[in-house]
C-alpha cells in the first residue's frame, strides 16, 4: 500500500450564539470555528482523516503540510507509521519540533491511525488495546464571556444538557464567583486562564480563588514554558494545576520532574498525533500524573482524543468546547448525550469521516 495524495481542507462552522454578549478569544469576537482536515488517500482505496490544530492559525499549519510535509509522504507504507513518523519528525529537526510544524505532522499522524484501524477493521481504540467502552464522560469547556450573567446562563444551560463537571475560560473574580453559585458546592470547576499572569500574580489569583474549591487552575502564567514558576504556583497558590496543551514530549517530561502538574492536558492535534499522545501517556502514568487531554476542536482530532482516552486503563474526562453549529461535518458524533456523557465510535479507524456534502458546503479552502 502507497499514499498517493496528501490533501488539506479548511472548513469554518458558523457558531449559534445564545445572547448579546459574544464569546472571546484573543481579544476578538469568536462567532466561528476553523477546523483545518487532512485527508491521506492511499493507491487500496483506504482514506485516512486526520486534523491539525487550526483556529486562528491554521495558516500556517497548512502552509507547512502543503509545502514540505504532505509531499515527504507521497509514496510511503501509510502502515508503517512508526518509521514514517520518526524519519518526519528527523526531518523537523532544522525548522523546530513545535508550533505549525508538529501541528501538521499530528494531522498525519492521526489519518494513519485511522487507516490502520479501518485495515484492522477495529475501532482506534480497540486497536490500541482498549476494553469496550460505549461512551465517556464529558466536560463543558466554556467560552471566555467576561461577564456574570453570561457565565451563569451557560453553565445553567451545560448543567441541563447532563454535564457533571464544567470549564471556564474566565481571569476575574466575578465571573467565577456567578459560576459557582450557579452550578453549586458540588459541581467540579475548572478554571482555564491561558497564560495571563506572572508567578506571583497566579499565586495571588490561586489564593483568592481558593474559596470557590476549583478543581484545577489551568495554564496560569506566562510564559507557560516556565515549568519551575508553574510549580511554584501548585505549591504556594494551594490549589491543583494543569497543563500541556502547548507542549511536546519533552515539555512534559520537564514538568513530571519538577511536581508542576496536578493534571497533564496533551493535545492530540498539537503533540504530534495519536503516537506521540500515548507516549505522553505512558510517561504520566510513569510519575503518577493523570492525564486529561486537550481537545477543544470539532473535527477528526476530537475523536482522536476519544479513542485515545477510551483505550487508557483508567478514567478519563474528554473535553467538548461549548459551540453549537447549525451544521458540522460529523454530526452527532461530536455532540454530548443527555447524560453529559459522548460516544466512542465504534466503527473502524477514528469511527465516522466527515460528511462530503457539508465539507463542500462549508469549505473556505
Amino acid at each position: 500500500m502507497k499514499i498517493t495524495k496528501v490533501e488539506t481542507i479548511v472548513v469554518t462552522m458558523p457558531m449559534i450564539i445564545e445572547g448579546s454578549v459574544m464569546p472571546v478569544q484573543g481579544g476578538k469576537p469568536r462567532t466561528s470555528m476553523d477546523t483545518l482536515l487532512v485527508r491521506i488517500d492511499t493507491d487500496e482505496g483506504v482514506t485516512g482523516w486526520g486534523e491539525g490544530f487550526g483556529h486562528r492559525i491554521f495558516t500556517a499549519t497548512k502552509a507547512a503540510l502543503d509545502s514540505f510535509i504532505g509531499p515527504m509522504c507521497i509514496g510511503r507504507d501509510p502502515t508503517h507509521i512508526s518509521a514514517l513518523v520518526e524519519e518526519l519528525q528527523r526531518n523537523l529537526g532544522g525548522v523546530g519540533r513545535n508550533g505549525p510544524a508538529m501541528y501538521a505532522l499530528s494531522a498525519i499522524d492521526i489519518a494513519l491511525w485511522d487507516i490502520a484501524g479501518k485495515m484492522a477493521g477495529l475501532p482506534l481504540y480497540r486497536l490500541l488495546g482498549g476494553a469496550a467502552r460505549e461512551e465517556l464522560p464529558a466536560y463543558a469547556s466554556l467560552l471566555r464571556y467576561g461577564e456574570p450573567a453570561a457565565v451563569t446562563h451557560y453553565v445553567e444551560r451545560a448543567l441541563k444538557r447532563g454535564y457533571r463537571h464544567i470549564k471556564l475560560h474566565e481571569i476575574t473574580v466575578a465571573p467565577i464567583k456567578a459560576a459557582r453559585v450557579a452550578a453549586g458546592p458540588d459541581v467540579p470547576i475548572m478554571i482555564d486562564c491561558n497564560c495571563p499572569w506572572t508567578i506571583d500574580e497566579a499565586i495571588a489569583m490561586a489564593r483568592t480563588l481558593k474559596e470557590f474549591n476549583p478543581h484545577w487552575l489551568e495554564e496560569p502564567i506566562w510564559p507557560p514554558e516556565d515549568h519551575a514558576g508553574l510549580a511554584r504556583v501548585r505549591t504556594q497558590g494551594g490549589l491543583p494545576t494543569a497543563a500541556g496543551e502547548n507542549a511536546m514530549l519533552p515539555e512534559f517530561k520537564s514538568m513530571f520532574e519538577r511536581a508542576a502538574l496536578s493534571y497533564a492536558q496533551p493535545s492530540v492535534t498539537k503533540v504530534g498525533g495519536v503516537t506521540m499522545m500515548r507516549k505522553v501517556m505512558a510517561l504520566a502514568d510513569a510519575y503518577g500524573v493523570p492525564v486529561v487531554p486537550h481537545s477543544a476542536y470539532f473535527g477528526p482530532g476530537l475523536l482522536a482524543s476519544i479513542h485515545c482516552i477510551a483505550a487508557m486503563a483508567g478514567d478519563s474526562l474528554v473535553e467538548r468546547y461549548d459551540a453549537d453549529f447549525a451544521e458540522n461535518i460529523l454530526h452527532d458524533a461530536i455532540n454530548p448525550r443527555s447524560n453529559g456523557c459522548i460516544a466512542v465510535p465504534q466503527g473502524p479507524g477514528l469511527g465516522v469521516d466527515p460528511d462530503p456534502a457539508l465539507i463542500k458546503k462549508l469549505r473556505t479552502k
